[in-house]
């Protein structure tokens, strides 16, 4: 089964962050400019937090504060669940699945190496699934002819 690297390396390599400083604005015009649905929030080459289309949703509109005069510090998650780059994708799937996350950085030497979500997650579950059943196809059809 594959690891965190391995799913990385299969993605595009690009990897967005914020600043804690910047505003909200700024960070979901960021989201939307790039299809994604979080950032990882990085202060001094340091991983300091995460802050999601959910982070937004719940403190900035439906408290009704301004984007623009809110800073990503003020509404981040502090709390950053990340797996190292070595951890099989199963791992992965237990943290989001524990902490009911969808994104997930992915830590190497203690940088940050990448994000991957629990779309990409799912996806290379369901290819390991249809290569094992390819050899297992395999595996009988040459069990049948021998």
């Amino acid at each position: 089964m594959s690891n965190a690297k391995t799913l990385l390396s299969n993605k595009s390599g690009e990897l967005w962050s914020i600043s804690p400083e910047d505003s909200v604005l700024d960070a979901i015009r960021m989201m939307a400019d790039k299809n994604i649905g979080a950032l990882t929030v990085v202060l001094d080459n340091e991983l300091v937090g995460i802050i999601s289309e959910r982070d937004y949703t719940r403190k900035v509109v439906l408290k009704e504060r301004s984007s623009k005069n809110t800073k990503v510090k003020e509404i981040m998650s502090k709390q950053v669940y990340y797996a190292s780059s070595d951890q099989s994708i199963e791992d992965c799937m237990i943290i989001m699945t524990e902490h009911r996350i969808r994104h997930l950085p992915v830590m190497d030497n203690k940088q940050l190496a990448g994000m991957i979500t629990v779309g990409d997650v799912v996806k290379e579950i369901i290819n390991d699934q249809k290569y094992t059943i390819k050899q297992l196809e395999n595996y009988i059809s040459w069990e049948e002819n021998y």
